[in-house]
């Protein structure tokens, strides 16, 4: 067969030093190979890219081709560019086709390199980008799946390059060219057909989802059921309706391709709607985690089912596979959005009316985080432990927002936590009446220490971290929590001592003073009260057989990886990260996937032996709320059902009582008598599921305290 000849058009020459197409801006090139194997290259032309925050589109004009695009036989191959800049790790890079459809090619890659020197992008290429060695020339795989476009649609028509600069006013550059070639070799996407987890289907109209402000999308999300398939398609079995969806965090959304959202589900009028998702309680906020840097992508699920184990409330969680735009994205985990809410952080609804006494005292939610001088919250008297460079411990409004809460509740919050820090700083700090105990409800501090320990979170106690406080009528004391923020936890960094199974977290400041966010004086001071230290080590010693044993944390890990199994290998398919370094992921790297969760189990149970050596206290002197001990044994079982049993430790009589959450009596029974005689209380059966506390007190004053789960 003779080939076909060759095509131009051609509207102007500019010279193009790094393109074999160099002297044809604006052209189309048509190669062809024996078999009418063809080949059309658009040409685009060049244009300084914008340091000012805004967006380059840089169009061209595709005409002459013949058909649909498509994944079989005729569609995109290749997108070509040469791009001088002074960091190019700065810029995003993305293709946009004619219907909308857009595909990230390059985000954050290079970092201060100068150049992509006539790089290309090719689906089939077998070295992703981000595996690529910077200043990039030669074939790479995008970050996002090329093949996609290549979905049905005329490509005649503009399309452009789209760049844009993510860090305005720091360096300048330009593009000098860039090409596309369709031919009969096309990119195809991922192949996504069926799923053992429940499939969310995200559609956004072509808009890209940005991070500042929610835009308008359609979700469906498919649950047929434990042991039936999920298909990526309707009828959309759990959710089907409006949302709005925006990019959240901050180290992820700049460095990951793979972006997390938060979820607002919406009416047809646009406004909140509350609804279940896939058995968790309704609610209109959730949050689609991306776990890009937790190659497990368990780190943040195992943390928050360790939390509600404890008996505290954690974020829900379900694992999930995600379709954007008809674009497979891999497993994502679909988490409760910490606010306030009868089945979340269980706190009073406060209005903006709520200005006096009891009103006035709760619920609030804040945040210590990175201090942004924004006024969204209030920064501490009290410097953290370490504190170079002015560096403050910053509380951000969560709940209410910033723009809703009024002016005497931020006065009433910031006084009241410069009350527990000021007691907690003073002299007198230990007193159980005047001390921090006055404002601090010690059992979920405690129990978030040894989370954060055990996890060894390089941003324990100093970022994400959250605290809430109910009204005084309900007990209101300072609480901490809820979890959250544990990807880079459980020896997930390559900073400041992370992968060490040895020392403390809270001590982060001793091994990175530099670093800008602190750990608050708190954790420090605490330690330095017995009693805490004491009521630490007894809840250590209460968990560290059950739920926060190596054992347990083991089998969590290997249900998990059961369950993903089929879907982590689509993930890094899509994702092709395993082997690869990925911020901040400690060396050396494991390369399979069933390597990840080995390295999380064995961190694991090298933090437990140390800590279970190295934890201070005894809990012999106190209970596990810090009183003396003796009345009875330890009760089970633990969780318990319908009732609970225990041995008496004494010859004296001893009276019993249950106190659920909030403090309110739910049973007092006794007395119970004979040293090491076994006793059985019988509870309702229609108590809520949570946290109780079981105290035993005898005449002469001796006294037991327990948690018991239900």
């Amino acid at each position: 067969m003779m080939p076909i000849c060759q095509y131009l058009q051609v509207s102007s020459a500019q010279p193009m030093n790094a393109s074999p197409f160099a002297s044809l801006s604006g052209a189309c090139v048509l190669l062809c190979l024996p078999a009418f194997m063809c080949a059309q290259t658009f040409q685009g032309n060049g244009a300084a890219i914008p340091d000012d925050g805004t967006t380059l589109n840089i169009p061209v004009a595709v005409s002459g081709l013949s058909g649909p695009l498509n994944t079989t036989s005729f569609g995109l191959e290749e997108v070509c560019f040469t791009i001088q800049h002074a960091a190019i790790g700065e810029l995003a890079i993305s293709l946009v086709a004619p219907d909308g459809t857009a595909v990230l090619l390059a985000s954050a890659q290079g970092g201060p390199n100068s150049q992509y020197g006539y790089t290309c992008f090719r689906q089939d290429a077998l070295t992703l980008i981000t595996q690529g060695i910077p200043p990039f020339s030669g074939t790479f795989r995008p970050q996002e799946d090329m093949g996609t476009i290549n979905n049905g649609q005329d490509g005649n028509g503009t399309w452009n390059l789209r760049v844009l600069d993510m860090n305005p006013g720091a360096n300048s550059g330009s593009v000098t060219t860039w090409d596309l070639t369709f031919g009969n070799d096309p990119a195809v996407p991922l192949t996504f057909t069926s799923s053992n987890l429940p499939i969310i289907v995200i559609n956004t109209g072509g808009q890209e989802i940005p991070d500042d402000v929610k835009i308008t999308a359609t979700m469906g999300v498919v649950d047929n059921g434990p042991g039936n398939p999920n298909f990526p398609g309707p009828p959309y079995t759990d959710y089907d309706g409006l949302i709005g969806i925006e990019v959240r965090g901050n180290t992820s959304n700049s460095l990951s391709p793979k972006k997390s959202w938060s979820v607002e589900l919406r009416d047809g009028l646009g406004a909140d709607f509350n609804a279940p998702l896939l058995g968790m309680p309704a609610e209109s906020d959730w949050i689609l985690l991306a776990n890009y840097f937790d190659k497990s992508l368990m780190n943040n699920t195992l943390t928050y089912h360790l939390a509600r184990a404890m008996g505290n409330y954690a974020p829900r969680t379900r694992d999930v596979e995600v379709v954007l735009n008809g674009e497979y994205m891999g497993v994502y985990a679909l988490v409760e959005k910490i606010k306030r809410n009868a089945n979340r952080v269980d706190i009073a609804k406060l209005q903006p009316t709520e200005i006096t006494g009891d009103d006035l005292t709760g619920g609030y939610i804040l945040r210590v985080d990175w201090f942004n001088g924004n006024g969204n919250g209030f920064v501490s008297p009290y410097p953290p432990a370490v504190s170079n460079a002015g560096q403050v411990t910053y509380f951000e409004y969560r709940y209410p927002k910033a723009e809703n809460i009024v002016p005497e509740q931020k006065t009433y919050i910031q006084a009241y936590v410069d009350s527990f820090e000021t007691a907690l700083a003073g002299p007198g700090f230990m007193d159980t009446l005047t001390g921090y105990r006055a404002y601090m409800d010690v059992p979920s501090f405690v129990d978030m220490f040894l989370i954060n320990e055990l996890s060894r979170n390089v941003d324990g106690y100093r970022l994400s971290s959250y605290l809430y406080k109910d009204k005084d009528s309900n007990g209101g004391k300072l609480h901490d929590g809820p979890a959250w923020d544990y990807d880079i936890a459980w020896g997930n960094a390559s900073y400041c001592a992370a992968t060490d199974s040895t020392g403390w977290a809270y001590l982060f400041g001793d091994i990175c003073p530099e670093h800008q966010a602190q750990v608050p004086f708190w954790w420090a001071r605490l330690m330095e009260d017995s009693s805490f230290v004491n009521t630490v080590r007894c809840r250590w010693d209460e968990l560290r057989d059950n739920v926060l044993s190596p054992a347990y944390v083991s089998a969590y890990c290997d249900s998990v990886a059961g369950l993903i199994d089929a879907a982590q290998h689509r993930n890094f398919l899509r994702w092709p990260i395993l082997g690869t370094y990925v911020w901040p992921n400690p060396l050396p790297l494991p390369t399979t996937y069933a390597g990840e969760v080995q390295e999380l189990k064995d961190f694991m149970n090298a933090r437990w032996a140390w800590m279970d050596t190295h934890l201070p206290g005894t809990c012999g002197i106190t209970s596990s709320i810090g009183e003396p001990t003796a009345a009875i044994d330890r009760p089970f079982p633990n969780p318990f059902s319908d009732g609970v049993e225990f041995r008496t430790a004494t010859n004296e009589a001893v009276m019993v009582k249950v106190i659920d959450p909030v403090g309110r009596l739910v049973q007092m029974t006794g007395p119970f008598a004979g040293q090491g005689a076994l006793h059985r209380i019988t509870l309702p059966a229609s108590l809520a599921p949570g946290t109780y506390m079981l105290l035993a007190t005898g005449r002469s004053g001796v006294f037991s305290a327990f948690r018991l789960q239900h």
